[in-house]
């Protein structure tokens, strides 16, 4: 807390009571009794000290700004130990509920991106339902490959454009597509461990994950493991779905991860002569983006090339149609770097894990 910023005055007197001012985010901070006691604990057994007391504030809109960019930094130039290199785009492509469209999206986003000249990894966390390996067209069983660290498994990969798209899924490992896998959550877990930590990724630009639908095991693991991501929420215009989402948000930000949008998928259907009927409604991902304060990245519309391309691996973002424009419109704002203001929601990322030091003699 002290190298973010955090602690703008210490001080001791002669009476032996050290003052230390920590300047919150927000004065609701659910870390606050945590980060009294680690203080408490820390500088009450400094020579000196008879009593520690601390002063809380908060910290203006520019300093969160400060602090909250400064915090991300320092998560992402540390991540747990993986196979996902830093400097990778992590964005996990979330709804909280199944039937609105998560996979395609993930696919077509991570095709469009690709077909600009970047190498995209695609991780399909959705152990249970695994789709993306037909959806994007990549076959095969995944291969070990031996290296100075012992043996690690390599990706499937496909070209596309002047880019490629590396694949994981459980879809890889099974005999059938049709193979149900009845796994507990743990276990669910460790296989999604096993996709980051055993995979030799390599390069890539950007990792795309295809999360599964909930807010379990996988979630907080993968929230865990990758705690340098960013989220986007799939809805559709209904109610239901949006506030299903609204959850999936919700998951993200107790874990620390940044909303980085909204797109709203099944948006209306659009007729070859260019007439829009919204069969589902209107402005589910709107009010969604509304609620979360983040950007509605796009609105994809209802396209029977999308179910088309993904039965047989083509990626409708490849060619043409109102689906594909807009798919390749919203790869393009991610790949632009276009990301929604800095949340000040929530207690700055990884308090838990920022070090108290204090020096009293400053």
């Amino acid at each position: 807390i002290v190298e973010l910023g955090m602690v703008p005055k210490t001080s001791l007197g002669d009476d032996g009571i050290a003052h230390v001012t920590i300047a919150l985010t927000t004065m609701g901070c659910p870390l606050r009794a945590q980060i009294k006691k680690d203080i408490v604990g820390r500088v009450d057994q400094l020579p000196g000290v008879e009593k520690v007391k601390i002063n809380w504030t908060e910290l203006e809109q520019g300093e969160k700004a400060e602090v909250m960019a400064r915090a991300r930094k320092r998560v992402a130039e540390n991540p747990p130990d993986n196979e996902v290199s830093p400097s990778t785009r992590v964005v996990m492509i979330a709804s909280g509920k199944g039937g609105v469209g998560k996979s395609s999206v993930t696919v077509n986003l991570a095709a469009a991106i690709a077909n600009q000249g970047f190498t995209v990894g695609v991780l399909d966390a959705d152990i249970w339902g695994y789709s993306v390996p037909r959806m994007i067209g990549v076959e095969g069983r995944l291969a070990g490959s031996e290296t100075g660290d012992g043996a690690k498994i390599k990706p499937n990969q496909r070209r596309i454009g002047k880019g490629r798209v590396k694949v994981v899924s459980m879809g890889f490992l099974v005999d059938q597509e049709e193979t149900a896998l009845m796994w507990r959550g743990l276990i669910l877990n460790r296989a999604v461990q096993h996709f980051l930590e055993d995979v030799r990724w390599g390069d890539m630009d950007y990792l795309l994950i295809d999360m599964p639908p909930g807010t379990g095991d996988v979630q907080m693991g993968l929230a865990k493991m990758l705690p340098q991501a960013e989220m986007i929420i799939v809805t559709t215009p209904t109610l239901a779905a949006q506030k299903v989402a609204a959850r999936a948000a919700s998951m993200g930000r107790k874990n620390y991860l940044r909303i980085a949008g909204v797109i709203e998928n099944m948006s209306a259907f659009v007729t070859p002569d260019g007439e829009s009927y919204p069969i589902f409604g209107s402005g589910g991902g709107q009010n969604l983006a509304d609620d979360l304060k983040v950007p509605l990245l796009g609105k994809i519309p209802i396209d029977t090339a999308v179910a088309e391309g993904g039965d047989v691996g083509q990626p409708t973002a490849l060619g043409d149609g109102p689906a594909s424009d807009e798919i390749n419109r919203i790869a393009n704002l991610l790949v632009t770097e276009v990301t929604p203001p800095i949340d000040m929601g929530t207690c700055t990322v990884r308090l838990m894990e920022a070090p108290v030091s204090i020096n009293l003699s400053s």
